[in-house]
């Protein structure tokens, strides 16, 4: 029993010596949780609640996040960076813990110089495919993706191969290269950070593509200790939940819903439709009904009669209610980078989905009435978006 006693002892005070150790020995540690841009939306591991509340779980002193500081002051975001202005800069706030904008970009006109337009402006019309092509997740990878997969350094491997493979024509070696001149420089602002919160801790979120290259640049610095996310281990369910927002909830509903992720066929529907059930238990408004409805058609739950008679009912009830969570990063445009009608009312939403289901059943001229009536409550920028988008979108194709 003594020797039991003194090898508990001894246990726990090397503990508390490791522990003290880590506390004096000046190291700031940094731990770099790749990310693959907005897929919170879609992958129940990887959902937004659990981003939440992993950084509560590790407690950091700081978060940086893949933003330039330039535009961070001004409050503005990538709209592809879901988990970045709509779960990591909130949390960051809500708990009074420092922001660091880490990211670098090219000016407008060297982008233009290099790839002939500006990168960051979205066309009037978004193309169907290509450069700003609305987000989707079509891979079914997607859904299984868990917070943690960037540390697996087999699940970035063609990451790193492709940074250190020069394109076979110069010329052509641009995006690389950039993309190295750019991370090494998160990689200064990240040390540039450490170094305001010595024997701190920090979190830098950023997309997986840059996680190891930082993670290279940083590794021989004497006063910092990197660690990964993993070792960190994932919370607790109950931790999770504690992090749950509505904001969360209807994001990850309206993108799988209403946006071209809709039309994918790739969507985990038990994790959708859980998501739906939860913010109807919290309140059955007419945004969740308008949620349910669109869930019930996809499912083949009801049929489009039934729908079109729910839809008609929402936007009675609806009122001038705007949507809890759109992304729409310009609210002069129409769309928003997640959903090509992000930016309309519920009301208005659901004239549009009642115009879908009526298409379906032969009644154009209906579905066309539908469309004058919201071109007449918008402006000119945004009817013309709305025509070109209703083609894409609403109306089916035409029989071959």
């Amino acid at each position: 029993m003594k020797r039991l006693f003194f090898s508990v002892a001894l246990l726990l005070m090397s503990g508390m010596a490791g522990a003290a150790s880590k506390a004096v020995d000046g190291k700031t540690t940094v731990v770099v949780l790749g990310v693959d841009h907005a897929a919170q939306l879609v992958a129940r591991n990887d959902r937004p609640a659990l981003l939440a509340a992993f950084l509560a779980h590790a407690r950091p002193d700081a978060i940086c996040i893949e933003r330039s500081p330039e535009a961070f002051a001004r409050n503005d975001y990538y709209e592809f960076t879901y988990e970045v202005q709509d779960v990591v800069v909130p949390f960051a706030r809500r708990n009074g813990i420092d922001l660091c904008p880490i990211d670098w970009e090219p000016p407008v006109e060297d982008a233009r110089l290099g790839f002939g337009l500006d990168l960051g402006t979205a066309p009037e019309l978004r193309p169907a495919s290509g450069f700003q092509q609305f987000l989707s997740f079509p891979a079914p990878s997607h859904l299984t993706r868990d917070l943690f997969h960037a540390d697996d350094a087999t699940n970035v491997e063609r990451i790193a191969q492709w940074a250190g493979t020069p394109a076979k024509r110069a010329k052509d070696d641009l995006p690389r290269r950039l993309y190295l001149y750019r991370t090494y420089l998160q990689a200064q602002r990240v040390a540039a950070a450490a170094k305001a919160h010595p024997g701190g801790t920090l979190v830098v979120v950023v997309g997986e593509f840059h996680k190891r290259d930082i993670e290279a640049i940083l590794g021989d610095a004497a006063d910092l200790r990197i660690v990964q996310p993993s070792s960190i281990g994932k919370p607790t369910e109950q931790q999770v939940r504690q992090q749950e927002r509505r904001d969360y909830r209807v994001a990850v509903a309206s993108f799988n819903l209403l946006g071209v992720q809709s039309t994918t066929g790739n969507i985990d529907r038990a994790f959708v439709r859980e998501t739906v059930q939860s913010l109807k238990a919290e309140q059955n408004s007419p945004e969740v009904r308008l949620l349910e409805t669109r869930l019930d058609l996809l499912e083949e739950r009801i049929t489009p009669a039934v729908a079109v008679d729910r839809y008609r009912s929402i936007a009675t009830d609806a009122g001038d209610a705007r949507f809890t969570w759109t992304g729409v990063t310009d609210t002069a445009r129409l769309d928003s980078y997640f959903d090509p009608f992000g930016n309309l009312t519920v009301r208005q939403r659901a004239l549009l989905e009642t115009a879908r289901e009526l298409h379906r059943a032969g009644r154009g001229d209906e579905a066309a009435g539908l469309q004058k009536t919201l071109g007449s409550e918008l402006g000119q920028r945004k009817q013309a978006q709305l025509a070109g988008y209703w083609e894409r979108y609403i109306v089916p194709p035409a029989a071959p």
